[in-house]
């Protein structure tokens, strides 16, 4: 394929993202098994979000718009991901009332970042056992294309890493 069908097929996948970008609120996240974990481009890098401060979690979100930005925004030069297990699942939620965060404002804005980043091809895996041992309602959860369960946080980086992603964590 030439660059110039590639960048037209980008194009036309990228318009299509963007009117596809959230699956009506009775569509669930999907489960992903490690194995279903792939690495699609010579450059992979997994960001790992397992802390709950939103300063943080912003400077994670303007750290990979900086990568992005380097790579063109192409997503076949580059691949990133986050994951997300512990306190930091509590940027993906529709709603925080029933988790232990109920309380904190300022949390669930900071999603239109993510929407944004996911354009040029951000995924994000969540934990299942965090919302198993929280008992947390996976039905909260935003529901985007671009976010699927992973059975274990921890276990999805060193999937990722055993596949050549490169590991970055902010703090």
């Amino acid at each position: 394929m030439s660059d110039v069908d590639r960048r037209m097929l980008l194009g036309g996948v990228a318009v299509a993202g963007a009117l596809a970008a959230s699956r009506p609120a009775s569509a669930a996240v999907p489960m992903l098994q490690l194995a279903d974990l792939k690495k699609d481009a010579d450059v992979a890098c997994l960001y790992h979000c397992d802390f709950g401060e939103p300063a943080r979690f912003v400077q994670m979100l303007t750290n990979i718009g900086n990568h992005f930005s380097a790579y063109g925004a192409n997503p076949f030069d580059l691949q990133l991901v986050v994951v997300a297990h512990g306190a930091g699942v509590k940027f993906f939620f529709e709603t925080l009332e029933g988790t232990p965060w109920r309380d904190e404002a300022g949390v669930l804005p900071t999603f239109e970042r993510v929407v944004a980043q996911a354009k040029n091809g951000l995924k994000v895996h969540l934990c299942d056992i965090t919302f198993q041992r929280l008992n947390l309602d996976r039905t909260k959860v935003r529901s985007a294309d671009f976010m699927s369960f992973v059975p274990s946080g921890v276990a999805a980086v060193g999937a990722l890493q055993s596949k050549g992603y490169a590991y970055l964590k902010v703090g």
